[in-house]
């Protein structure tokens, strides 16, 4: 069996997360888990068997960086968490394939569609899939809203800047607030969140809705694990027209007769603990891929009514602590990639 050594992006609080990839290495891998934040104080970077330091995904020396760090830890599968790196590792998927690296992510396009509510919105409506009717704040028409609607940014996450607004006067006065705003209808009906993942051949693997029953900052912290079928296929349906790879949630509404999607996220998600405790294990099936171990299709093979609730945990480190790892930074190995300056 192949040895696995997995980088993790983005660490942040995602404590459950490298617990489970660090539980999947350990069992089928016989390897590491390497994690990789720009905060010393991130708690989830000290989970991991080893962490770095990294800039901004948006800085140009982003995927230089990581690919040094996977030179030096002989990583060879790849885990971004943040949406905003997403569309950066579609694009260098290739990149890193050469140097037999798998990058658990979507392509480019399908990354930027996800990223952006109003082109998931209009997929949705090139592709058939039911969704809110979506306007842009320009194109508000004022006529035809069916009051409360959401004002939310178009290009933002974890529910930052989203508000429910009961009429025109509070609408006017969002639009001018929420930044590249856009204006979605409100439906009635019962929120799933559906986690999905996808082998590097974009088969998908398994279909978890999870009821969201709780939601603290834009993450389900109460929520139940359901065995829907309509929800089920209607995120295959999703899935498959997006061409996902590796794992994605994908929030919808059941109102009794339709599911309509609100949105798609290319990645883990916060509520991921819970499909992991139902007995659908995503990190330790991407880890045995990559191992070369073949994976069936678990659709439905999950444990149906796990409820999740969440609380909080604390780890603690002197200043001193913090510094010294601050500056375990990685080395640029290639002569042709610039060094990384402090």
């Amino acid at each position: 069996m192949k040895k696995v050594n997995v980088l993790i992006t983005a660490a942040s609080r995602r404590v459950p997360l490298v617990r489970a990839f660090r539980n999947a290495v350990e069992k089928y891998g016989r390897g590491r888990v390497i994690t990789t934040d720009m905060n010393p104080m991130s708690p989830a970077l000290y989970f991991g068997h080893k962490h770095y330091m990294v800039p901004l995904a948006t800085d140009k020396y982003y995927i230089p960086i990581l690919e040094s760090i996977c030179d030096a830890e002989n990583v060879n599968l790849v885990i971004p968490t943040i949406d905003d790196e997403l569309p950066i590792f579609g694009r260098e998927l290739a990149r890193f394939e050469r140097t037999g690296i798998d990058v658990a992510v979507s392509s480019e396009r399908t990354s930027l569609i996800c990223n952006d509510k109003y082109e998931t919105y209009s997929f949705c409506r090139a592709n058939g899939i039911k969704t809110p009717e979506t306007s842009l704040a320009n194109d508000v028409n004022f006529a035809r809203l069916h009051y409360p609607v959401f004002v939310k940014p178009r290009f933002g996450r974890g529910s930052v800047n989203v508000f429910s607004v009961a009429n025109e006067s509070q609408l006017k006065l969002f639009l001018d607030y929420v930044p590249d705003a856009l204006v979605q209808d409100h439906l009635p009906g019962t929120e799933f969140t559906v986690d999905v993942l996808c082998d590097f051949s974009s088969r998908p693997l398994s279909i978890v809705p999870r009821e969201r029953l709780v939601i603290r900052a834009g993450v389900s912290d109460r929520g139940i694990t359901r065995k829907h079928s309509e929800v089920m296929a209607f995120a295959r349906e999703v899935t498959e027209k997006l061409e996902v790879i590796g794992p994605a949630n994908i929030q919808c509404k059941w109102d009794g007769h339709d599911v309509s999607l609100i949105e798609v996220n290319p990645r883990f998600s916060g509520g991921i603990p819970l499909t992991i405790a139902a007995g659908a294990d995503f990190p330790a099936w991407l880890v045995q891929l990559k191992a070369g171990i073949h994976i069936p299709q678990q659709l439905g093979k999950f444990q149906d009514g796990l409820a999740m609730m969440s609380f909080e945990e604390s780890i603690f480190a002197t200043e001193s602590e913090l510094k010294t790892r601050q500056l375990e930074k990685p080395r640029l190995l290639a002569k042709s990639r610039p060094a990384y300056v402090n």
